[in-house]
Formats: C-alpha cells, sequence, structure tokens
C-alpha cells in the first residue's frame, strides 16, 4: 500500500483575471509544495474549487499534474457525490491509474441517516479497484459521520484505507484512532488541529496551509510525528495567526490571497466564490513578513 501519513497537500486550482485555468501558475505551485517537502498531492478536493470545474478542465488539470510527477508523489484524488448510484458508475467507467487513492466526501445536502452513510460508502467500496478515503466534513455536507460509522466501514471493508477528519471534534477524533484497525489512516482535515490529532495517534494532514507556508508547516508536521514537542510546537504557534487568517473570509480566498503576495498564482475564485478583501491581504502580508514564512 502506498504511504499516505505525514502532509497531503489538498491544491488549490490557479486561475487567470479572464477566470481560466493557469497551468503556468499550477506548475509554479507544484514545484513550490514539491521543495517546501509535502508527502503526497490531493486533487480535486474542496479547496481546489473542483463544483466549479468542467469535465474538461478536470481532466485537463489532472493530465497537467500526472506529467509534471516525474518524482511519483502519490495522488489523492476527490471523487464524490450525494448520488450514490451514479457516482458508483463513475468510479466504474474512469481508469485511476497513477491514483494512490480516491478521496470521498460524505453525501451532502441529503443527509442521510448513519446507515445510509455505511451503504453509499458499501457501494464505492464493492465499485472501486482504487483504495478509498473516507472524507468527513460535517460543517459543509450538513452530516457527521459517527464513530461507530467509521469504525464499522474501517473493519468492514479492506479496501476503505482511511479517513480525513474535518469535524473539529477532538473526542470523536481520539476514539477513532483508539479503536481502528492498526492500518487503518486518521487524517487531520483542519491545519490548526493537525498537532493535537498527530499526538493522539494521527497520520497526519491534508492541508490549506500547505499549498503557501509549505517548508514550515511540513516541519511541524515531521516534527510531530518523530515525536519532537519543542520543534512542532514552536512551528505550530509560528504558523497559527496565519492559518487562521487562511480561512477568515472562506477557503480557498484567503490561501490564494497569500499565495498572490508570494508571487505564485492570482487570488482568483469563481463565483460564488469572491477574492479575499483587502485587509485580510494586509493581514496575511503582516503574519508572512513578521514571522518569515
Amino acid at each position: 500500500m502506498v504511504n499516505l501519513r505525514g502532509v497531503g497537500v489538498a491544491l488549490i486550482t490557479p486561475f487567470t483575471e479572464s477566470n481560466e485555468v493557469d497551468f503556468d501558475a499550477l506548475g509554479r505551485l507544484l514545484n513550490h509544495v514539491k521543495d517546501g517537502g509535502v508527502d503526497y498531492l490531493v486533487v480535486f478536493g474542496t479547496t481546489g474549487e473542483t463544483p466549479t470545474l468542467t469535465p474538461l478542465e478536470k481532466e485537463l488539470i489532472l493530465n497537467y499534474v500526472k506529467s509534471w510527477n516525474v518524482d511519483k508523489l502519490p495522488i489523492v484524488l476527490g471523487v464524490g457525490s450525494n448520488n450514490t448510484e451514479e457516482l458508483c458508475h463513475t468510479i466504474k467507467e474512469n481508469d485511476y491509474e497513477g491514483i494512490s487513492a480516491i478521496l470521498s466526501v460524505a453525501p451532502y445536502y441529503n443527509k442521510p441517516t448513519q446507515e445510509g452513510i455505511y451503504q453509499h460508502y458499501k457501494c464505492i467500496s464493492e465499485a472501486s479497484t482504487t483504495p478509498i478515503m473516507i472524507y468527513n466534513v460535517p460543517s459543509r455536507t450538513g452530516v457527521n459521520i459517527s464513530t461507530e460509522t467509521t469504525l464499522r466501514l474501517a473493519r468492514d471493508f479492506k479496501n476503505i484505507i482511511g479517513t480525513k477528519e474535518a469535524s473539529g471534534d477532538l473526542n470523536q477524533i481520539a476514539a477513532i484512532i483508539k479503536d481502528a484497525p492498526e492500518s487503518f489512516l486518521v487524517i487531520s482535515g483542519d491545519d490548526n488541529l493537525t498537532l493535537p490529532v498527530i499526538a493522539l495517534g494521527g497520520d497526519g494532514v491534508i492541508s490549506v496551509s500547505a499549498n503557501v507556508f509549505t517548508h514550515d508547516f511540513c516541519q511541524m508536521v515531521n516534527a510531530a510525528m518523530d515525536e519532537n514537542l519543542v520543534i512542532s510546537r514552536s512551528k505550530y504557534y509560528k504558523l497559527f495567526e496565519a492559518n487562521n487568517a487562511l480561512f477568515a473570509e472562506g477557503n480557498p480566498a484567503g490561501v490564494k490571497s497569500a499565495l498572490s503576495i508570494k508571487g505564485i498564482t492570482s487570488p482568483c475564485v469563481r463565483l460564488p466564490l469572491i477574492k479575499a478583501s483587502e485587509n485580510l491581504k494586509n493581514r496575511l502580508n503582516e503574519e508572512i513578513e513578521k514571522y518569515k514564512i
């Protein structure tokens, strides 16, 4: 099995001022995160503004990332829907060569019961020859995947290899870590909860911050996973306010604003999102200059 411990970066999708995908900026971003030390790439997550991308754009972006990826970093691909039958058909019909795992979000908007969530992932498991990672983000989907449902899925399906936990509930995360099968990955979905999650026995993070503050963020995670509390805590507090600022006006408006300060991408997002305000850009710039991040 491919190692997906450490830092996965939830890649943004760069856009030009004319609202096109900016492949030159995507190349700069990929080089930036690789040089900063990320362990794997996550394509088409929430941070990538996936709902606003056309099927052709998705195809071109994924092909670009695969072509760039000569160092063979693992790639995790976001593939989710609230239509179970359609999602399973999509998984069966697509070629996931070069993809290490599928990251599949809990069904959103429908608000299924826990049994409905279980049956949804059961269908995905049966449809997929690629390993699957659960994505629990109740603030966006409107439903939490309970500890019991996560553990049931972890035990019942060998190709469900982990969960990205963005519930923000450390009690829930700790309970999953405590009772999950040994090989099951529990990955933080919140940048500022990464250190406590790893301290509880978690396996790393899928990070927004790693798009921009890559080097320091990776150092924090690596130190935490080596149980070096002094270094990891120092890096955590160095990044603390900047990480909070990234989400002050929604994701990925903040991280794109920070990347524009660094000259990597434009701050452009697609509607219904809007660019970060000048106030937030100034706040981010102050943090970047103050802490040299």
